[in-house]
């Protein structure tokens, strides 16, 4: 068993960080001859001069210095595991899953997490990056509280946050936006490499976007398919939002086809719970609905397409 406490190993701290007995007894509650009898006990315990009075200072030694370093670490573990015990008595999580679809723009998750880490900073949280059918598979599957996506599992309560436009596009030097004349067909996207994203879900072979093209390319992340479109040997369908950057410095260029080169993707946040849900699954809810409310176009003030897609697909900061 240690010898010594955590109390002492605090009143010790409180009379570095006072200087001194009698205002460390201020802060701390207790009479100057209890913190200096503690701080004295505890050096005779160690066999370690830790303290040192220098004028009306008391001041650490180099062993008091080194040993407090190491203390203050167990200070803040038993100041964690007492948080811990408050939230479990009271009900608050201690952990969230959460599973977002690629196609979401990871900003805006990012800044609604960022958030709520302020308002639970004891709850860790799972992200699950998911393709398709991943996270419909892992909300069916009790895995997450929460799913943001497109595909919603029939039974599941969703609130609908949005839409994002996926885009068909390629370098501007691929052959599909080098060649001259009419809009694209079908049949000469489907004689070009295409990358696709796989899907996530465990027991599904399907890639999204697959147009059945004759050279396809299967990654399972969708800034992997970026960078290889980048690289100007293929073509994807992808996000606005992961896009909307090269497409607008001339780095990618969005394929005109004769029909389809967009595509609308609403998506929806749904609970695998809402009844059960704990505060911290309801509290990052809410934000994440906020978040995703800031960047919807303006009505009264930005010109709507026929299907509006996320104004604003960046961090708040940049809003």
């Amino acid at each position: 068993m240690p010898k010594v406490t955590l109390e002492q190993w605090r009143m010790l701290k409180a009379v570095v960080d006072a200087g001194g007995f009698a205002k460390a007894a201020e802060i701390v509650h207790k009479s100057p001859s209890s913190i200096n009898h503690a701080v004295q006990k505890l050096q005779q315990q160690l066999g370690v001069a830790l303290l040192e009075v220098r004028g009306r200072k008391a001041e650490l030694t180099a062993a008091g210095e080194a040993l407090l370093r190491r203390a203050e670490h167990l200070l803040d573990e038993a100041t964690s595991v007492e948080d811990l015990a408050l939230m479990l008595g009271s009900g608050i999580q201690t952990e969230l899953s959460i599973a977002i679809d690629q196609v979401i723009p990871p900003a805006v998750v990012i800044d609604s997490l960022q958030e709520f880490s302020s308002h639970f900073p004891d709850t860790r949280v799972e992200l699950h990056e998911t393709v398709l059918g991943g996270g419909p598979a892992l909300l069916e599957a009790g895995e997450v509280d929460l799913l943001i996506g497109p595909d919603i599992p029939s039974g599941f309560l969703a609130e609908p946050l949005g839409q994002v436009r996926m885009i068909c596009v390629a370098h501007p030097g691929h052959p599909l936006a080098l060649r001259p004349g009419p809009r694209l067909s079908m049949r000469d996207l489907r004689h070009s490499r295409q990358v696709v994203v796989r899907d996530s879900a465990e027991l599904r072979d399907a890639e999204a976007g697959w147009l059945e093209a004759e050279q396809r390319w299967t990654v399972s992340h969708m800034e992997t398919a970026l960078r290889i479109v980048q690289a100007g040997f293929a073509f994807a369908w992808l996000p606005e939002c992961l896009v909307r950057e090269s497409l607008d410095r001339g780095a990618l260029v969005a394929l005109e086809l004769e029909a389809g080169s967009i595509h609308v993707v609403p998506f929806s946040l749904a609970f695998a719970d809402l009844d059960r849900s704990g505060m911290a699954t309801l509290t990052l809810a809410g934000m994440l609905t906020e978040a995703f409310a800031e960047r919807a176009p303006d009505p009264e003030s930005e010109e709507l397409p026929d299907w509006w897609s996320m104004a604003h697909c960046g961090s708040r900061v940049n809003l």
